[in-house]
């Protein structure tokens, strides 16, 4: 077994987040131009970047199919729901996506860089660490918003 890369004391806490994440996830927030925003660590760069938006017209099961099968995301999703007294509400769930069959490797750098983007990201609601689709279905999210 190799630990390439882990040698480095203090690497994975080293790493920063891009602009770009931060104005997108701005955008989601205050503008409601994305229903999402997925983003991924890319080690080269050493920052937390955003690799994929979803428009406003698009649904909580277009989210879940863009999340990798095999490897760690975050996510942001802007979940619109309707309450008990027919309020138009609006949640922003911070999901953190490490799925069991992801390399240890990536889970642990997305566990040492997950508070550093949670910083970030000033409007998250709820959080969900979430390691199969069954944890962050959308009743799980209808259960949290209401």
């Amino acid at each position: 077994m190799s630990f390439r890369g882990l040698s480095r004391p203090n690497a994975p806490s080293g790493m920063g987040v891009a602009d770009h994440s931060k104005t997108t996830f701005m955008e989601l927030k205050q503008k409601k131009v994305h229903r999402y925003v997925i983003f991924k660590v890319d080690e080269k760069k050493r920052e937390v970047v955003v690799e994929k938006t979803g428009g406003p017209a698009e649904s909580y099961d277009d989210f879940a199919a863009s999340l990798p099968e095999n490897d760690c995301r975050y996510a942001v999703f802007d979940f619109d729901f309707v309450t008990s007294e027919n309020c138009q509400k609006s949640k922003i769930f911070f999901i953190a996506w490490s799925p069991s069959t992801s390399r240890i490797r990536a889970k642990m750098l997305y566990a040492t860089t997950k508070d550093r983007l949670r910083r970030e990201l000033d409007g998250v609601h709820y959080e969900i660490q979430a390691t199969d689709p069954t944890e962050m279905d959308l009743e799980v999210l209808r259960d949290r918003a209401h």
